[in-house]
């Protein structure tokens, strides 16, 4: 874990305007979501046979021996959030988050048990291009952030059968 000292801590503030202003202006709503989360959210939400769950979670029984689980993600909790409190039943949604997230990795250069994550979610929309939006919003905060010599890699986890194959 790592702390943000003083010195530090006015990049993060720099970055958190810029992103917030980038998805303001693009349409994207804020949303907030707890740190701790029930654990079977993430083996629902990311998949039982994934590393992230099977070796990379935080995760402990709390007093009432309810498995809970620091967020490895976000993805998981706005979509959890958004069907809980009936966003979508208000239309398609444009959602973007912040915070801290964690991983139970081996320690090595450059990787922190915990860090900070801005994420974009478009819920709702039945057509490809609002994938293709979302990686257009990101790409253009990239580049608004003064990133260059950037280089983007489509990937997809597949389905759970896709998965089990590949390990198999």
């Amino acid at each position: 874990m790592v702390d943000l000292l003083p010195q530090d801590t006015w990049l993060w503030h720099q970055v958190e305007a810029r992103a917030r202003e980038h998805f303001r202006r693009a349409g994207v709503q804020e949303i907030r979501t707890p740190v701790l989360e029930a654990t079977q959210l993430f083996c629902r939400g990311i998949g039982e046979a994934t590393d992230v769950v099977g070796k990379e979670m935080y995760t402990f029984l709390d007093r009432s021996d309810r498995s809970c689980t620091l967020r490895p993600e976000g993805t998981a909790s706005v979509v959890r959030a958004a069907i809980q409190h009936g966003l979508l039943s208000q239309g398609p949604q444009r959602l973007w988050y912040g915070g801290p997230m964690f991983r139970y990795e081996r320690p090595q250069a450059g990787r922190q048990r915990q860090f900070h994550q801005i994420g974009l979610e478009l819920l709702g929309f039945a057509e490809a291009r609002s994938d293709v939006e979302a990686i257009a919003i990101a790409w253009d905060l990239l580049t608004d952030l003064g990133l260059s010599d950037l280089t983007l890699e489509l990937n997809t986890l597949g389905s759970a059968d896709d998965r089990e194959r590949y390990r198999g």
